[in-house]
Parts: structure tokens; sequence; C-alpha cells
């Protein structure tokens, strides 16, 4: 954006929030689980509707783009970083219910966007409510997992969502029932509908079961994790979706991908679904890595691979760090 437009901006979002939580320049390597990426040409954190209404509304009056961050776990920022705003999601914006009682027997616990999914997870089992087992582990927030209808372990964010409420860039609260959300494979109405909505919070529907049961399925999933996959280095995941029928995991292993390295970047050796940024790479190297497993696979599976990681930002530099 020119300089009058950015100080413009800048300054009317300083004037509706707290000074402090508008920024400038910010790499958002610091806020993905990839650990690279380019900066936000402003940055803005949240802390209520009110804010995230503001901001929103304010980025329209000025005709500025707006991306809506999380914790960053499903997330590819190329090296130029991001124009206009990125509005951050996360702890200040994390408050849970307590368990409310429902007429069938169940409970509903309402959980604010920014909330990460373990801390849902957590405090289920505390009150011995299972449903939400298969999510433990999981590093994303509340807002991107009923976004992307996250799931693992024959679960998802379908089977448990009650209702979900959003905005709208101009502002406006709309509620979605868990029908309405028309939940998908990686897909939801808040990423399908063409026009921004961002979720605000998010009711889960949940059972009484027992509590250490639940704890044990947990730490099971979580040790499946660790045993598995790379937890402990920098990815966004599973970088591709599950083509029908297969699994992306074997296929990159059986095109012998395993280990294969684009610069800082690498098919792991532990589970080839998972493309890892071990060695500080960019995000140039990471998505030669995609596309170099992509050309490979095909060659000899004939499946294209299609990534399940969005992929977002500009190539050439949109501000100096």
């Amino acid at each position: 954006m020119d300089a009058a437009t950015r100080q413009s901006f800048i300054s009317a979002l300083k004037e509706s929030l707290p000074k402090k939580q508008v920024t400038e320049n910010v790499p958002l390597s610091r806020y993905t689980t990839l650990r690279l990426g380019g900066p936000a040409e402003i940055f803005c954190e949240v802390a209520s509707v009110s804010q995230l209404s503001a901001a929103l509304l304010l980025a329209a009056e000025h005709d500025q783009p707006v991306t809506i961050l999380g914790n960053g776990s499903n997330l590819l920022v190329r090296d130029g970083g991001i124009l206009g705003v990125v509005i951050h999601i996360g702890s200040m914006f994390s408050d849970i219910s307590a368990p409310v009682p429902l007429p069938d027997g169940s409970y509903a616990i309402t959980a604010q966007s920014g909330a990460t999914l373990q801390k849902l997870c957590n405090l289920a089992a505390e009150h011995g409510l299972g449903g939400l087992e298969f999510a433990s582990g999981i590093p994303g927030t509340i807002g991107g997992a009923v976004c992307m209808n996250a799931g693992a372990y024959g679960g998802e964010m379908k089977d448990v969502v009650l209702g979900v409420t959003a905005l709208d860039q101009s502002g406006k609260t709309i509620a979605y029932s868990g029908e309405e959300m028309q939940f998908g494979y990686r897909r939801s109405a808040l990423n399908q509908s063409g026009e921004l909505l961002v979720a605000t919070s998010a009711t889960f529907c949940l059972r009484e079961g027992d509590a250490e049961t639940i704890l044990a399925t947990m730490r099971e999933f979580s040790a499946r994790r660790r045993e598995k996959q790379p937890i402990t280095l920098p990815s966004c995941g599973s970088t591709f979706k599950r083509p029908q029928g297969q699994f992306a995991g074997t296929l990159i292993e059986q095109a012998g991908l395993k280990g294969h390295r684009i610069g800082g970047a690498s098919v792991s050796e532990l589970h080839a679904g998972f493309l890892v940024n071990d060695q500080k790479g960019t995000a140039e190297d990471y998505l030669a890595l995609i596309a170099h497993v992509q050309r490979t696979v095909h060659s000899q599976s004939g499946v294209m691979l299609e990534p399940e990681v969005q992929i977002i930002g500009e190539i050439n530099p949109v501000t100096e760090v």
C-alpha cells in the first residue's frame, strides 16, 4: 500500500485498539509451526469480538486485504510476506466456558476461536466429557479447526460441533448450526463461501464418560504421534491431502522420497507425509520440495497430490523487517 494509506490505516487501528496490539513488519516465521515465511506488513492482535469487528471494518474502509492467523499450524507463508493486515486470533481471545448440561444428557462447552484444541481437550477430560479425544495433540486453534474440519484417528470436528459464530467483513455476526457448517474433508461453510468469514467461537456437544478412560485414550493418541510423526521438527503436519482410497505418505515413500532434501526442507524419515523445515529453510525451499514430490509421485503412480497446507503471501518482499 502507498505510504499515506498505510499510515492512515495504522492510525485508525491504533485509535480503535490498544496501540501495543498493532505493529508493523512482523516476521511471520514466529507465528507458524513451519517457522518460515516473510513479514506481515501490518500485524494486529485482537482480544475481543468488538476489537476483531473494528479491525475488519477498518480494513474494508481502507480497502486493505485481510489475512486471519491462528496458531499457523497449517500455513505456509511465502518469503515475501503478506500485504495488508494480518489479524492474529490467539491467546488473548481464548476463553472456554464451563460445561453446560443439555436436555438430552449431553454437555455443551463454548470456546473462543483463539483457544487451542489441546486446551479444550484437557478441559473436557477434566470434566469427564468425551468426544474430543481424537483432537488431542492437533496443534491448532478452535477457529482454524472448525474452518478446516480438523480431524484425526477417525474423528472430525463435524462429529462434535453444535454451532459456530462468525463475523463477516462488515462486522455482522452470523450463527451456524453444526449442519449449516456443511463440514467436509478439510472444508466448511467458512472457507467455501467465497467471502471472508471469521470464526469467533464454537460450541461443542460432548457426553459424559469415564475420566480415566478419556485421559488414557488421549495419552495413547499422543504416544502414537510421538512414535510416528516428526512432532519435534518444524512442519505443517500432513503436507498433502489424502488421495481417494490411498495415503499420501505411502505414495511418497513408495516413490523413494523419504529423506529427499531441497535446501533446508526435507521429506521426513519418520513419516513421508510430513515435509519438515529441519535446517532453517525458506518458503522457496519448501515449495520446491512440494513441487518435486508432486511430480515424482505423479510420474510413478499417476496420482497428483494436492497440498493440504494453505499457501499464502507474496514472492517479492512486501516490506523490510
